[in-house]
């Protein structure tokens, strides 16, 4: 199992080593009295200028709070409704749906090689597929030095790829997982080519926009965008503004802002397959290994894992310059979990673990 899905099971045993006497001395919550009682007690602790959380259950929103300040400067305070924080990788989830949709509609073929939809993408070493992107194994590099810190507008899709389009693969595709943003990027242009629309549009047309998920968008650099919060970051206990960057290299990856609240609209979409056959999402929603049998603990575009109690747990994390986010669901309980801090390198713990003690645990009678 890769490192950040052992990280991942090892905070849900910590938690539920230690939860049994929170559980036991909240007996008299509600499932949102617990949950407000959790996430305060967290956010006390964390050492984040903000942080939004929302929770589905059932086909809907069950509870959501805003904590702390979206803009310490000016005063403004978190709201999970209208408050857009970067979300980071959780955009690959959504990239992923956009394939799953164009496979679907006969547009791609997850085999074929990336030649077929990007004719400009250079042949490699060995022939690099969109079911490898999906899943990490292709061979396709991660960032290299600051190239996180990107300050370069770039107008297209295309135009962000000449960033690694001529290196080398990292390894046999197949051969090891490596976990890479821009090979993401690259599905993006993938499904510019598919649909012949480019993806910004097709995500808002296809994705987004069908699911209700109207504050997930762009993070554009120099336009207004309403509700957008500030960035941060934390040096030798102190808050600081967050370097500016600019994310149109790399839209398909990690280019976007969006609430708490669409995320866990996206969730509870998920949950209902929206548009997209039971065979098909079980595809994207499996394990998946190398040639060699190691298994990665990620699917086709989403992280999966159990714990220690044998629950299914399919989400993302994602991590952006000022922002964290954990985004996570439980096919099996309907549990929708959706959390983001306006800090760098955030730690959310035990909080998801948590927070789905708090809704799927059987409360005792009165």
């Amino acid at each position: 199992m890769n490192p950040m899905g052992r990280r991942f099971l090892a905070c849900v045993a910590l938690t539920l080593c230690l939860l049994a006497p929170v559980v036991a001395q909240a007996r008299d919550l509600s499932h949102t009295a617990r949950a407000e009682a959790v996430a305060s007690a967290f956010f006390e602790q964390s050492g984040s200028p903000g942080l939004a959380v929302s929770v589905g259950l059932n086909g809907q929103l069950a509870w959501s709070a805003g904590y702390g300040m979206a803009d310490l400067e000016q005063g403004v305070s978190v709201d999970p409704a209208t408050t857009k924080f970067r979300i980071g990788s959780v955009i690959k989830p959504m990239t992923a749906v956009a394939i799953a949709q164009l496979v679907e509609a006969g547009k791609i073929d997850l085999d074929a090689p990336v030649q077929a939809y990007v004719p400009a993408f250079p042949l490699k070493s060995a022939p690099v597929t969109t079911r490898g992107l999906l899943a990490h194994l292709a061979g396709i590099r991660h960032y290299a030095g600051d190239e996180f810190m990107l300050r370069e507008r770039y107008d297209t899709v295309d135009a962000g790829l000449a960033i690694f389009m001529n290196d080398p693969l990292v390894n046999a595709p197949g051969s090891a997982y490596v976990y890479s943003s821009y090979g993401y990027n690259l599905l993006g242009a993938v499904i510019e080519g598919a649909s012949g629309q480019d993806y910004l549009a097709y995500m808002r047309d296809h994705v987004t926009g069908p699911m209700g998920m109207n504050d997930t968008e762009p993070d554009w650099l120099a336009p207004i965008i309403a509700g957008r919060g500030r960035y941060y970051v934390q040096r030798d206990g102190e808050i600081f503004n967050a370097p500016e960057v600019d994310n149109s290299y790399k839209w398909a990856s990690g280019g976007y802002v969006g609430t708490s609240e669409d995320l866990v609209r996206f969730g509870l979409a998920m949950l209902h397959r929206p548009g997209l056959s039971e065979q098909t999402l079980d595809t994207f929603w499996t394990e998946q290994s190398t040639t060699g049998g190691e298994p990665t603990g990620y699917g086709l575009g989403w992280r999966v894992t159990r714990d220690d109690a044998g629950t299914l747990w399919i989400g993302h994390g994602g991590g952006s310059v000022g922002g964290t986010t954990t985004f996570w669901f439980q096919p099996e309980t309907g549990f929708v979990l959706a959390a983001i801090s306006n800090l760098s390198q955030f730690d959310f713990g035990t909080l998801p673990a948590e927070l789905s003690a708090a809704f799927t645990e059987t409360m005792p009678d009165p």
